[in-house]
């Protein structure tokens, strides 16, 4: 009788509960059928105000959740990173830029530090729930939508019609991806700029794409992987299980809790061929990402370097490129953008070293400022290689006390560099923003910024083959600090010897033969 493989099994039942949960209605109730809901609503608050009314614990849960806080605690240290005090190379910091930077916080009005996070009509329902197709918070203004008509871009004459708050809140029902993408997509500025593996294509994915999101592949969404319970989401970069040895997530046995390939896979997923056990052994010091994401930015091209000193040149013409980024801005600078991107590797046990506002940071060797700092070493306990984008730029840097400068970039105040172009003002109001003093000496430095690859996940046949790691130049070149087979020399640099060994013996052999030859007794073969 044939086994049954409890693996697959598990899998199998994973998949038709995704199914099923599709099939059905995605809330219990109509909620046009709710008085409190017909507005009409002059602010979104007003619309927050009525869902509380209902969902009276739903306030709490999401002032605990990192979409609220903008917080994030890692695992095995006290260090608090999040979107609110992390500087990065892309916009650099959120401290005084807050009405562009919080367009994607879940949340109304943060446009300062005077943000009260206990109020609870200040949460964002519709960002995630909003159905109904023509919700959008606007960029510019702390995270509300556009309550009038109005013109974006400025000057552009396109008007963005104002959002209807009612239709918004009678739509609402549990999150598609477009909801997450609304946001997750768009970071940085702009749609595919900032995560590399997540951009609006995944809204409408291929399984060459991507196999999970496809409509034709898995059919998931967002929260199948990233499961939420009290609106706490599973999953953060700031946080990652970069080793997970608790298999399979079973509904009703386990906690729902991770955000893993091996939560819905297993840590030996692979089977039903010779070199199953070998791929299985890989998995214990391979991520899965690093075989089964070869590139990044398939379809739409991800920003890969940002060079904010060529800024300010007002007569410098904007241009594009042939997929129509943006390669000059005379309010941000240069770009660089890509498509297909190999990922850089790192041996990585979950947890990055961030650089914050205020903290002194130097120059490594090369003259680069690391923003992140991989944390694991190859062969310890839950360390495996993964793959990395790792973002190229160029930004101020405040000489005399050692850190990063956090501009103040946006604005309707003089100030505000977009628009007094003045970097020394800019970085003046901003440190003082964060309560720090600028030294008075800026220069432009080189950073890197890692981001974990983990989505954009293609099909199986697409996966690494052998030789695109375990060769001279193969994408492990630059791991270091263990043996790889056919990319390093077994001998430590002496292979030479060895191969003028076998030489040696082939012609000893040979020379053995001949003797034998000519010294048997005559008259005999």
């Amino acid at each position: 009788m044939k086994t049954i493989n409890i693996r697959h099994l598990s899998n199998w039942l994973l998949l038709l509960l995704a199914a099923m949960t599709s099939l059905v209605h995605a809330s219990t109730a109509d909620h046009k059928t709710f008085e409190q809901l017909n507005g009409p609503f002059h602010k979104a608050q007003e619309v927050t105000k009525a869902c509380l009314e209902c969902h009276t614990q739903a306030g709490e849960q999401i002032q605990a959740s990192t979409h609220w806080t903008w917080e994030h605690k890692q695992t095995s240290s006290d260090e608090i990173y999040g979107k609110k005090n992390v500087v990065n190379n892309f916009c650099i910091s959120t401290a005084s830029n807050e009405p562009r930077c919080t367009s994607c916080h879940t949340g109304y009005g943060w446009k300062d530090n005077q943000f009260d996070f206990t109020k609870q009509e200040s949460i964002d329902c519709l960002v995630c729930h909003d159905q109904s197709g023509q919700y959008r918070k606007f960029p510019t203004a702390a995270g509300h939508p556009n309550y009038v008509d109005t013109e974006w871009p400025v000057g552009s004459g396109k008007i963005l019609p104002a959002v209807d708050l009612a239709k918004s809140a009678q739509s609402v029902a549990t999150p598609e991806v477009k909801n997450c993408g609304s946001c997750h997509f768009f970071g940085g500025g702009g749609d595919a700029v900032k995560h590399g593996d997540m951009d609006s294509s995944l809204n409408t994915a291929s399984p060459e794409l991507d196999v999970h999101l496809a409509k034709d592949g898995a059919n998931l969404k967002c929260q199948d992987c990233h499961t939420t319970s009290a609106h706490i989401t599973q999953g953060s970069r700031y946080s990652m299980n970069a080793k997970d040895t608790s298999g399979i997530d079973i509904p009703g046995h386990t906690d729902m809790s991770r955000a893993t390939c091996e939560s819905c896979h297993s840590a030996a997923p692979h089977q039903g061929s010779r070199e199953a056990v070998r791929l299985n052994q890989h998995a214990e010091n391979v991520a899965c990402q690093t075989c089964h994401i070869p590139e990044f930015a398939r379809e739409k091209a991800t920003k890969t370097f940002w060079d904010w000193s060529t800024a300010g040149d007002k007569k410098r013409p904007m241009t594009k490129d042939e997929w129509g980024n943006p390669l000059y801005d005379p309010k941000k600078g240069d770009f660089v953008w890509q498509k297909n991107v190999i990922p850089e590797y790192a041996c990585f046990n979950g947890e990055i070293d961030y650089t914050t506002v205020g903290e002194k940071v130097v120059p490594n060797a090369d003259g680069v400022i690391e923003l992140t700092k991989v944390q694991g070493v190859c062969g310890e306990e839950g360390t495996r290689i993964w793959p990395f984008k790792v973002m190229k730029g160029k930004q101020p840097y405040d000489v005399k006390n050692q850190l990063m400068i956090t501009p103040h970039l946006f604005g309707k105040d003089d100030a505000a560099y977009w628009k007094s172009y003045d970097w020394v003002a800019a970085a003046t109001a901003g440190m003082a923003a964060t309560g720090l003093e600028f030294g008075g000496e800026m220069a432009f430095v080189d950073t890197d910024y890692h981001f974990p690859i983990t989505h954009m996940v293609a099909p199986a046949e697409k996966a690494l083959e052998c030789q695109d790691c375990h060769s001279k130049d193969g994408r492990m070149a630059k791991i270091a600090g263990f043996y790889i087979p056919g990319r390093d020399d077994a001998l430590g640099g002496n292979s030479q010897y060895l191969w003028w060994l076998v030489a040696l013996t082939v012609l000893g052999v040979a020379l053995h033969g001949l003797l034998r030859f000519f010294a048997r007794p005559q008259g005999k073969e």
